[in-house]
């Protein structure tokens, strides 16, 4: 009995924390070039992922927006930093870089219950 009450109030509470009405074509673009460039074999996304390089469920807060982000990706050095872990340089087009802006915008939107519990991931 008690799994059927949990299991109703997770449904009824569902479409209070849905973000669909924001899915783009842009956004699902985005989507596909963080699955083809394995993102998250370095990044993780609301906790799932590797845990080599920040979160980025709220990314899309931390660098400031759309601008921020796609000014940290283009000013990836060509070969990384020699020494150290970073990320590199992936050359993206103008267009995949707002893509991805624009899909770590739909992904800060997701209510999460205070996930990430602190901006820096």
């Amino acid at each position: 009995m008690l799994f059927l009450a949990l299991s109703f109030d997770s449904v009824s509470a569902l479409p209070e924390r849905d973000n669909r009405q924001n899915l783009t074509e842009t956004v699902a673009q985005g989507k596909i070039l963080w699955e083809e460039n394995n993102c998250i074999g370095c990044h993780t996304l609301l906790g799932e992922g590797a845990y080599f390089a920040p979160e980025l469920g709220n990314a899309y807060h931390r660098l400031g927006g759309e601008a921020g982000i796609i000014g940290f990706i283009k000013s990836r050095p060509k070969d990384g930093i020699p020494g150290r872990r970073s990320m590199p340089q992936f050359n993206f087009s103008d267009e995949e870089l707002q893509a991805i802006a624009e899909f770590l915008k739909y992904v800060s939107e997701i209510n999460t219950a205070n996930w990430p519990p602190n901006i820096q991931g």
